[in-house]
């Protein structure tokens, strides 16, 4: 599991600062990687030409297609949230992609901060406090209407009300765990198939045939199935967070 290890870089002593100890790590060196990235593609397709370029397209799909969930989802209000689902949509789906590069940059080894549950439990948490925000500014207390379905019987509304109301706050915690997992789990088995791969070359001609090729094959479909998957959490991510956000706007 030292994919999944945090440790200081650049021989940074900690520091307290509050009583916490304060370290540079791996995990805020590629945050900061993916953050720089995507300032360079976004900025690198606002050039407004009459006749777009590969990289203006680029980032106008993207930007048309976020823009598109969001009126599905949310209606015409949902047009002022694009460029918080747009950075919180490309920022999990950089993060993604960089973790599964096969070689290391300037000798450290790629790192998958969203396989960790304190990253995608931040966003999940950011995007949980502007559904709230967002719900008390416009309904003010009729934001709790939202526990009690309309039509709801009279003696079912207090049972009704704490399903809801669980359901709700489980939210965030579901949307973090569902990144978690996916990330986690697909870098867990592809560790253990290049181990398979290492073991069954180092073993031999014989076990090589019988183990390590196979298992190669099956490295290589299996990567291209985690760029699929880092593309499909993205979305999810992006597509629960505007669910959540029509929620607020739209009480039911």
């Amino acid at each position: 599991m030292k994919q999944f290890q945090i440790e200081p870089l650049f021989g940074l002593k900690e520091w307290d600062l509050a009583g916490f100890n304060i370290v540079f790590t791996n995990s805020a060196l590629w945050m900061a990687i993916t953050v720089v990235l995507l300032w360079i593609f976004v900025f690198g397709g606002m050039k407004r030409e009459l006749v777009p370029g590969r990289w203006q397209m680029a980032v106008e799909t993207f930007t048309s297609f976020i823009d598109d969930m969001l009126e599905a989802n949310v209606g015409k209000e949902g047009r002022k949230y694009v460029p918080y689902i747009f950075s919180l949509f490309m920022f999990i789906l950089f993060a993604n992609l960089l973790g599964l590069l096969p070689i290391g940059v300037l000798g450290l080894h790629p790192f998958t901060f969203t396989s960790h549950f304190t990253v995608t439990g931040v966003l999940a948490i950011l995007s949980f406090s502007i559904v709230l925000i967002v719900g008390f500014w416009k309904h003010g207390i009729k934001f709790f209407s939202l526990f009690v379905p309309h039509g709801t019987p009279a003696p079912m509304v207090l049972p009704i009300a704490l399903i809801e109301f669980f359901s709700f706050m489980i939210r965030p915690f579901s949307l973090a765990l569902r990144l978690f997992v996916a990330m986690m789990a697909g870098h867990v088995l592809l560790k253990v198939l290049s181990s398979f791969v290492i073991d069954g070359f180092n073993a031999g001609v014989g076990t090589s045939l019988i183990v390590a090729l196979p298992s190669f094959a099956l490295m290589v479909a299996i990567s291209a199935l985690e760029i699929l998957v880092a593309g499909i959490q993205a979305y999810v991510f992006a597509l629960l967070t505007s669910l959540y956000i029509n929620d607020a706007e739209h009480l039911h």
